[in-house]
């Protein structure tokens, strides 16, 4: 708390109150509300200024502060449905701003290729494994039922990565050009705020590389709640992704997650519905008729 007041008579504000939160504290002062964040990311800004995006709460503190220092800026409430539109509308625009290509060799590929088939292999000789046991029991839990009645499901998802990812490969492994962008990569709903601008904050995991990682995130962060495929339709309408690209990214939703059993029956069957819901929601966007729905919009 030192340190933050130490930076407030910097900037003439005087605090009246202090509110911890997980990664920031907002301060009231005699000038308004402020938040204050210990730097982690501190060439991202530059560069979005660069490109002409500056949808992110504006920066008062000198650059080489300890803390970064903005204003405090409340979220209009909106339906969360306008909420995701509005933010997909915002990284799309990002993206399209920071588009660059990079001259690449098949290495890069090939990494991509390896990590994917590895973890394929992974998944699906951890999941062998925890049947052998399951079914070698003569009462299963609720969760080791509720797994052993859906499994099918994920070794369906595991079988279709395995084939997409080796036509995937064979489609990208001469290519001489990467598109990169600036990743949020972060994205969730938490991290948007709608006031008298749109913004995205907490930038602190922002990187260059592809756009389709920005996806996956927010996929992985809100899917539950929403139907990715119009929010996929609605990103493409404003920025295209290549079908290399767009076969990637339905990859590596459709790559289920490592399920551990180590909680209690209750919250290890919310975990496994969960998945299971997951992985019937990658099944419908990854079908025929969705893929070429999405391409034409």
């Amino acid at each position: 708390m030192l340190r933050v007041n130490d930076e407030l008579r910097k900037y003439d504000l005087s605090p009246s109150k202090y509110t911890n939160l997980k990664n920031v504290t907002i301060v009231d002062t005699n000038k308004g509300k402020f938040v204050f964040k210990r730097k982690t990311n501190n060439n991202i800004y530059d560069y979005l200024n660069s490109r002409n995006f500056n949808y992110y709460p504006k920066i008062i503190s000198d650059s080489n502060d300890e803390f970064m220092i903005t204003p405090y800026i409340p979220s209009i409430d909106m339906p969360e449905e306008q909420k995701i539109d509005d933010m997909i509308d915002l990284v799309s625009l990002l993206h399209s701003k920071t588009t660059h290509f990079k001259e690449v060799d098949s290495d890069e590929y090939k990494e991509i290729y390896e990590d994917i088939t590895n973890n394929i292999d992974y998944l699906y000789s951890y999941y062998s494994d925890i049947m052998t046991i399951i079914e070698s029991k003569v009462f299963m839990s609720p969760p080791e039922y509720l797994l052993a009645l859906n499994i099918s499901k994920v070794y369906e998802s595991l079988s279709y990565c395995h084939i997409k990812i080796e036509d995937w490969y064979k489609k990208v492994k001469d290519k001489k050009k990467k598109r990169l962008v600036v990743l949020h990569n972060n994205l969730k709903l938490d991290h948007f705020i709608r006031y008298d601008i749109p913004y995205l904050i907490s930038w602190d995991k922002a990187k260059i590389d592809m756009p389709i990682f920005d996806l996956y995130k927010l996929y992985k962060n809100e899917n539950i709640e929403f139907d990715f495929s119009e929010v996929l339709k609605r990103y493409e309408h404003n920025y295209p992704l290549d079908e290399d690209e767009k076969e990637l990214l339905f990859i590596l939703i459709t790559l289920p997650d490592k399920i551990s059993f180590d909680d209690t029956n209750y919250n290890m069957c919310i975990k496994i519905s969960d998945m299971i819901d997951i992985l019937n929601r990658a099944k419908y966007l990854t079908s025929p008729n969705n893929f070429k729905n999405t391409e034409k919009n």
